[in-house]
């Protein structure tokens, strides 16, 4: 049978066609979802693009509607020059029409993308301006009001925007408000109101991040308020002929900027770390150092006389940190707010026994306090707490004079005799290095803490003795360089005997390092002072001496080990009768 190649290949169509209606009967969901598929992309696809040509359709007329808004500004300003309106009526009506705006821009819906900060921008522009001239060329707001009619607008716009987050409404008014500030402040010469101005900006940002919102403009802020108060203590701070211009202010109106950035500053850290227990950030401690810092300038600039209260508040302060370091903080997960608490604690005792006590008390304070510490730590087992004490034992050395007074009795002249001051020092070493357990299995920062008190009692030890020595050796005879010379290296040699005994036997590390150390200074000072001043049988005195304890303290401290060895070994004996 013939048939041709055409008719096969259309029966062979119309078979593959029947087979796929066949199977589109069968399954009737696999047709309908492509489509639907088709169709919502297309509809999403729709959607963005109806979106984009929404936001582009609708930025001429936002524009259009914000020059109309800086045109009513205009008209204002001309009605102003006509004089068909008192000009401190209009000044009023320009500022409830700038207000206006920023009102608008905060009804805005926030899916309108950046209307609300175009409206808002709106207000600052007419508002900026407008208080500008008012204030400098038109003489109508006086400084004191343009500051206040700034702080409306800043506290509006945080109120309206008080729930957004991260509104760029308050980036952008806040940094307006902040901007006309310092510029009129130097305009002006009246720096007072618009330096309270910014800490009213400061104040509300430190709020609103206590209640838990963010303000990532706050560091902005505070530091527009740091160079601002800066600039006042800087101008009032220097010569009266040199502020000519600029409007005599009193102590307190000098003194009440600072101390208030510092208490809104102080406050939120705070707050935030106790209540809150949020950790502190870096920018919050630069920041509260340099608030402190200005406080601290501010008062001793102003008001030197003051310097007493100044050092009493450092004390207070220092007294309710620790409280709440101890008590609230060092229990915690996070350490860091504790660390930063302890260590501003310290500093401000250190402070304020600075302000608070004459010389003498303060130094007597200090000791007291670094044995006290070490007290504390050794009963909580707190390392630092102890490294505080540390702290305090070196800094009331330092100011007591301990240093000086160590070297003139080993190298130089003994010049002077032990104050009050060196005394409580040397009492409070001894007893702060005696309440703590000095041992070779402590870690380094243990060793360190027990290294410091063992160093300043030795040294003082060391410079009484001399003192001592010398004075019975004058009761005798008349003493020359070299005499005292070979005192010096008796005394400091027998000290380095004394350590390096007891030291071993007690288990005391410190006191058997310092031990040798003695034994490197007696060699420099042979070197430096006994071959330069001394006659020939005094130099070969010394270098016996010298000899003597080299030989002697490494077995004395093998010797005063091996005793404590024994005297742990031995197991006492009871007899029953």
């Amino acid at each position: 049978m013939n048939e041709s190649p055409g008719s096969f290949e259309s029966l062979s169509s119309r078979v593959d066609e029947l087979e796929k209606r066949v199977h589109a009967l069968e399954h009737p969901d696999e047709e309908k979802k492509p489509a639907l598929n088709y169709s919502s992309a297309a509809a999403g696809a729709v959607s963005a693009d109806d979106a984009a040509s929404f936001q582009a359709a609708n930025l001429f007329p936002i524009l259009g509607r914000a020059m109309l808004g800086i045109a009513g500004a205009y008209v204002l300003r001309a009605i102003a020059e006509a004089g068909l309106m008192p000009k401190a009526a209009v000044a009023a009506l320009a500022i409830v029409y700038a207000l206006a705006w920023l009102v608008w821009a905060a009804r805005v819906s926030r899916a309108s993308g950046f209307v609300p900060l175009v409206y808002a921008g709106t207000s600052a522009v007419i508002l900026v301006p407008m208080l500008w001239e008012e204030t400098l060329h038109f003489h109508v707001l006086a400084p004191i009001v343009t500051a206040c009619v700034l702080a409306v607008f800043v506290a509006l716009a945080t109120l309206l925007e008080w729930n957004r987050n991260s509104s760029q409404v308050l980036w952008l008014t806040y940094s307006a408000a902040a901007a006309t500030a310092i510029t009129l402040s130097v305009a002006t010469h009246a720096m007072l109101p618009f330096v309270f101005t910014l800490l009213l900006i400061v104040l509300l940002c430190e709020v609103a991040r206590t209640l838990g919102h963010t303000r990532t403009m706050w560091p902005f802020a505070a530091l527009i308020a740091d160079a601002a108060i800066w600039g006042m203590i800087f101008i009032y701070g220097g010569p009266q002929n040199a502020r000519a211009e600029y409007p005599e202010l009193s102590i307190f109106a000098l003194v009440l900027p600072a101390c208030l950035l510092f208490a809104i500053n102080a406050t939120g850290v705070v707050t935030r770390a106790i209540l809150v227990d949020t950790t502190i950030s870096t920018f919050e401690i630069v920041q509260s150092m340099i608030a402190f810092g200005l406080a601290v300038c501010s008062v001793l600039f102003f008001a030197p006389a003051a310097a007493v209260a100044l050092g009493i508040t450092c004390l207070i302060m220092s007294a309710a940190a620790y409280f709440a370091s101890f008590q609230y903080l060092r229990h915690r997960v996070e350490l860091r707010n504790f660390y930063l608490f302890s260590i501003w604690s310290a500093v401000l005792l250190v402070a304020g026994s600075m302000w608070a006590l004459p010389h003498t008390g303060a130094c007597i304070a200090l000791a007291s306090a670094g044995l006290l510490a070490y007290i504390a730590a050794a009963r909580v087992n707190s390392t630092t707490i102890g490294f505080h004490g540390a702290v305090f034992l070196c800094t009331g050395s330092i100011f007591a004079g301990v240093a000086p007074h160590v070297f003139n009795a080993l190298v130089a002249s003994m010049s002077g005799r032990a104050a009050m001051p060196l005394w409580v020092i040397a009492f409070s070493s001894v007893a702060a290095y005696a309440v703590g357990s000095d041992s070779k299995d402590d870690g380094w920062a243990l060793q360190t803490l027990h290294l410091v008190p063992a160093f300043i009692s030795a040294s003082m030890i060391s410079a009484l003795l001399v003192y001592g020595t010398v004075a019975l050796a004058t009761l005798a005879t008349a003493l020359d360089v070299h005499h005292i010379a070979f005192l010096r290296t008796l005394v400091i040699s027998a000290v380095a005997l004394g350590l390096a005994y007891t030291g071993s036997r007690w288990g005391r590390v410190a006191m058997t390092r310092l031990a040798y150390a003695a034994l490197v200074f007696v060699a420099a000072k042979l070197l430096f002072e006994d071959l330069r001043y001394g006659h020939m049988e005094f130099i070969a005195g010394s270098i016996f001496l010298f000899a003597i304890t080299l030989i002697a303290v490494p077995r004395l401290v093998r010797l005063g080990a091996n005793s404590r060895t024994a005297s742990r070994a031995e197991i006492p004996v009871h007899i029953e009768i």
